[in-house]
């Protein structure tokens, strides 16, 4: 059974920072891209970052560009997003995905999801 499981969203006051995790079970991996959305009520999903899992190649959203980092720990199967100098406008659910292949940005390329974790910095 596949599994993306997120963590580590929550409340921080801007210009703080926060880790997200993303543990994937349930498949082999190195085929795949996986990647960071985040949404807000009544918008489409919108995309954060993504890394191949089997070179580590990235790719960033313009928004989160130089504030936010993807990487992963392929002994652990968990991919990372450290987020940096975060701003109210951050404030969304954050969805972890895989996707088969290279990198996408459009989410309905992604065929795997987690269930979401609430990042929340007031304005």
């Amino acid at each position: 059974q596949v599994q993306l499981v997120e963590s580590g969203g929550g409340l921080v006051q801007a210009g703080g920072s926060l880790r997200l995790s993303c543990a994937a079970s349930g498949r082999a991996w190195s085929g795949y891209a996986m990647g960071w959305f985040r949404q807000t009520p009544g918008k489409e999903r919108e995309f954060v970052a993504a890394i191949r899992w089997s070179d580590g190649s990235t790719h960033y959203g313009d928004s989160v560009k130089g504030r936010f980092t993807i990487s992963r720990d392929i002994a652990r199967n968990t991919v990372y997003l450290q987020m940096n100098s975060l701003k109210p406008e951050d404030t969304a659910v954050y969805y972890c995905a895989a996707a088969p292949g290279c990198i996408w940005t459009s989410a309905g390329q992604y065929d795997y999801w987690g269930q979401g974790t609430q990042v929340t910095v007031p304005s």
